[in-house]
């Protein structure tokens, strides 16, 4: 077994949260792997230094090599760490763990950071975050949980402070959207609850508002600001609600669809839930060019969120695509249960 050539994790990685990082990158990589660091986002070297010291220390076989190229260790079951761009052929056969960071974007960048397995959020570089797992490596584990906690439990304290101002957005996109009064509406991802009170207003006295999030410390500050005090309020996953098959008459899910593992099987979640005829509403306050605009990046067709794509994947997953709106101040698409 091999240690990092810095003798032990870097110093520069060394927190608490960059250890849990690099803990669960360890335990999707499979024995025998080759796994490459790349990305625009921090120091590729030192977190292959940085990995493979857990892996070593959880006794596990490996090698740190010093080129770009990782191949599969020639003693069986050791797994081999590389840092860098690849100029091999055998690119296909690696694992590779992307380090995304604030960058000026370019669709070859952008393409390469598709591709990857993994996929790190390095926008904070002292508070990483696992945003993407392709699902050969994500088994059956729920890895999002821990990773959208550390990322949102973070910021709850100050979100409204810093996007607190666009409630009336979200309170226009829900009078539009139909939903039922009597009904049950639900807000997946609901964080500090800005659309609770609209959506209150929509279903009126003899309807019934939950709120769903992952993260306790957003829920927190939810009931805090009183936004909860007409709304069930649930901490649970966006994957697993705890609600029965049929249940509800409308989902509203704000910036929700970026933070979901896997879309089809979130997406289709939200239809078990949802009763024939039922809403499904998603939206954000600004567009999509003007999010992307924000990482450095401009829409692609091939986007999840792109009229055609968002229509085939709800049409998969048990929905039918019947508004679609994407102008630079908002995003909403609106969809009917079938």
């Amino acid at each position: 077994m091999a240690e990092s050539k810095h003798g032990g994790t870097p110093a520069g990685i060394a927190s608490e949260r960059w250890q849990e990082v690099l803990e669960a990158l360890a335990g999707m990589i499979p024995s025998g792997a080759a796994c490459r660091i790349d990305g625009d986002g921090g120091d590729t070297a030192m977190v292959a230094d940085g990995l493979a010291a857990v892996l070593s220390a959880a006794g596990r076989p490996c090698l740190r090599v010093d080129g770009v190229d990782a191949h599969p260790g020639t003693a069986e079951g050791t797994v081999t760490v590389a840092a860098g761009r690849s100029r091999s052929s055998s690119e296909g056969s690696q694992v590779v763990i992307w380090l995304s960071g604030r960058h000026t974007g370019g669709t070859s960048r952008d393409d390469e950071e598709l591709r990857a397995h993994v996929v790190v959020d390095l926008h904070d570089p002292d508070w990483p975050v696992i945003r993407h797992v392709a699902l050969p490596l994500a088994g059956r584990s729920r890895w999002y949980v821990t990773e959208s906690r550390a990322f949102f439990a973070r910021r709850a304290a100050t979100w409204d402070g810093k996007y607190g101002d666009d409630m009336p957005a979200y309170a226009a996109a829900i009078d539009e959207s139909g939903i039922p009064p009597g009904g049950i509406a639900l807000d997946v991802g609901c964080g500090t609850g800005r659309a609770l009170p609209a959506l209150r207003a929509a279903v009126g006295p003899s309807g019934q508002v939950i709120g769903v999030d992952l993260t306790p410390q957003m829920l927190h500050v939810a009931q805090r600001s009183g936004r909860a005090e007409d709304a069930v309020l649930l901490l649970a996953d966006a994957c697993h609600l705890p609600l029965v098959d049929g249940s509800v008459h409308a989902v509203f899910a704000a910036g929700l669809i970026n933070h979901l593992p896997h879309l089809a099987g979130g997406i289709g979640e939200l239809a078990r839930v949802t009763r024939p005829g039922g809403r499904l509403i998603i939206f954000h306050p600004s567009g999509r060019a003007v999010q992307l605009a924000r990482h450095g990046r401009t829409p692609r067709p091939d986007d999840p969120l792109e009229r055609g794509p968002l229509s085939a994947l709800l049409s998969r997953t048990g929905w039918r695509l019947d508004g679609y709106d994407d102008p630079p101040h908002r995003f909403l698409a609106q969809a009917v249960r079938t």
